[in-house]
């Protein structure tokens, strides 16, 4: 169980290519095949916990574009009044 707290953490510091990086070998292992069913079931979960933190990220990343395009679409408005 405390193996499930490092990971967490370890989590935490992942960035997005490394987490995609490491998502993509996990897949390639498990399609390679050769492994044990609890190898298997391993490898599987710790996929759903990279996939995890790559949403998590790419939400991350949708909302400050967003953010950006939101206050974008406000400035033009402002700066169309200001040149009239």
């Amino acid at each position: 169980m405390s193996s499930t707290g490092t990971e967490t953490a370890t989590e935490g510091a992942l960035g997005y290519e490394q987490a995609r990086d490491e998502l993509i070998e996990v897949v390639r292992r498990l399609e390679a095949g050769g492994t044990t069913l609890e190898e298997s079931l391993a490898l599987w979960e710790r996929g759903e916990e990279l996939a995890k933190v790559c949403r998590r990220w790419l939400d991350g990343a949708r909302a400050r574009l967003d953010a950006a395009l939101t206050e974008s679409d406000d400035g033009e408005g402002e700066g169309e009044g200001a040149e009239d």
